[in-house]
């Protein structure tokens, strides 16, 4: 690995240690002969896709001003990164502070949901071909997306997908179209986010697409990232329209749900059925 990133910058690594995380590759931080810090993510097993990754942080860099780690190499098996200082513990003035970040975020628009090219959420394939309607590509590229890809790997019983099937023929009735789509994080929850003191340092490893706003809170709601402060501060800049939290946020949550089962199988099904027995 350090003969890896010694080849890709071009200069000697002084000191290189493992951080936590890791569900697509090892991450690590290490410290080059200038002093430079970076992060970076290997892969060994050839069977991931780091530069998505890198491809994701340079389109936020490039059409926000989301705070994120610069891109300093990116390859399939190699993604190295500036290191942003911080922990993942928020004060009540950071949480306002994130609200501030992430209204923001969510004015960047363009006249389609999804992106001009396809991301990833964790490892899983994040499908964003264009749609008009944001109902149609929640439907279509999230919902039945990932419940079928979770059914075709043995993840999800045919009852729930047949579930989630129902739920996808009802949304018109229980979602409304946005006034415009709106760029997203994508994958906002504790560990993803850093803070320093009272102010936000930065978002790593995102998931991004032009989406509902909704569908970032009501996943940061799910991951119990921010507190009550945050919801109410954002939506003194940003208002959030009644019946979110009563209905909305739990239709969008299938979603992370169902990426966890995909992911992780076990308890997440029982959690995803309690869910869309509210609603079938």
């Amino acid at each position: 690995m350090r003969e890896r990133i010694e080849a890709a910058l071009g200069q000697e690594v002084q000191e290189l240690r493992p951080l936590h995380g890791g569900m697509v590759a090892e991450v690590g931080h290490a410290t080059l002969a200038d002093g430079t810090q970076i992060v970076f993510k290997f892969d060994r097993t050839g069977q991931q896709r780091l530069d998505i990754e890198g491809q994701m942080l340079t389109y936020l860099k490039q059409h926000s001003t989301l705070p994120v780690p610069e891109v300093i190499h990116s390859a399939k098996d190699l993604l190295i990164m500036t290191f942003l200082p911080g922990s993942s513990r928020f004060s009540q003035k950071a949480e306002r502070d994130a609200a501030e970040i992430l209204a923001s975020l969510h004015c960047v628009t363009q006249p389609h949901y999804g992106l001009k090219f396809d991301t990833l959420i964790g490892k899983l394939h994040q499908p964003n071909a264009l749609e008009e309607s944001w109902i149609t590509f929640f439907r279509e590229k999230r919902l039945l997306f990932i419940a079928e890809a979770a059914y075709k790997a043995g993840e999800l019983q045919k009852s729930t997908l047949e579930m989630v099937n129902r739920i996808a023929s009802l949304l018109d009735n229980l979602l409304f179209e946005p006034r415009q789509p709106s760029l997203i994080h994508g994958d906002i929850w504790t560990t993803n986010v850093l803070a320093s003191g009272d102010a936000i340092t930065g978002f790593v490893d995102p998931a991004i697409y032009y989406g509902h706003s909704e569908m970032e809170l009501a996943y940061i709601a799910w991951t119990g990232t921010f507190s009550k402060t945050f919801f109410d501060h954002y939506h003194n800049l940003s208002p959030i329209e009644d019946g979110f939290f009563q209905t909305r946020m739990h239709i969008y949550n299938l979603y992370p749900t169902l990426v966890h089962v995909r992911h992780f199988g076990g308890h997440y099904e029982h959690m995803l059925r309690q869910t869309l027995s509210r609603f079938v």
